[in-house]
This record gives C-alpha cells, structure tokens and sequence, in this order.
C-alpha cells in the first residue's frame, strides 16, 4: 500500500494545457502521485482531478497520452527502439516517431543502432548516450 504524504488538497493555480514540474527529497511521494495520475492504481479516498475532471472518468487511453514523463533514471522497455519512443502515442506513425527523436537529440545515436529503429532492447538494458 502506497503513502503520500502530500497535502490532501493541492491546487496549483492555472495549469490547464500546461507543464508542470513535481519535485521534491527522495521518498516523498512524487512517484505516487504520478502512478495516481496516470492510474496505475486509484486512491483508497478522496480523488484525483485534472483540470476539475475525475481521473476514473477519464478514458484511459486518452488520460496516458496527454501526459508526458520524463525519469530521474532513464529506462528502456524490452522492445524495439521505435515502440519505446512512441510509448503512450500507439498511433504514431515512423515520421512522428524519427521527429520525436531528433526533437529529443536521440535520432544520430538511434541510427548509429544495428537496426536503427528496429534494434531489440534487451531486458533490464540502460543506455548510455
């Protein structure tokens, strides 16, 4: 069971259709509030509101591709190169995805790969660039 020590009602004011950073120490709680956030679990009470809407009313498919995520420890799922870069964007196409790549400074590395987009990750992987 997950703990947050969050305040029970945070309200960050005119965030709508913009980023917003969740930081703090280790341990105290912004990988919580992201897995509530994107609802890898739901909380045992109160709710979650994204732009005054429940997250359990929202279509998930829909809520994980509005949101993006960057990690304090990079990580790589065991798949193609490709799927990795279009995580929670199934639908894009080669072109959104090489765009994606060079907007993130990845796309001269990913075509140095064996199999450029193609190359497998294996399990547990982390790369170096």
């Amino acid at each position: 069971q997950a703990r947050c020590s969050c305040s029970s009602r945070p309200e960050p004011q005119d965030t709508a259709w913009k980023s917003i950073a969740i930081v703090g120490p280790s341990g105290s709680g912004k990988s919580t509030i992201i897995s509530l956030i994107e609802r890898f679990y739901d909380p045992t009470s109160g709710e979650i509101l994204l732009d005054g809407y429940n997250t359990k009313s929202l279509q998930l498919k829909w809520l994980l591709s509005q949101i993006g995520l960057v990690n304090q420890e990079p990580a790589l799922f065991a798949t193609t190169i490709a799927q990795n870069v279009l995580y929670g964007k199934d639908d894009a196409n080669m072109e959104e995805i090489k765009l994606a790549a060079r907007t993130s400074n990845a796309h001269d590395f990913i075509n140095q790969l064996p199999q450029d987009y193609e190359t497998q990750v294996p399990r547990h992987y982390f790369f170096s660039v």
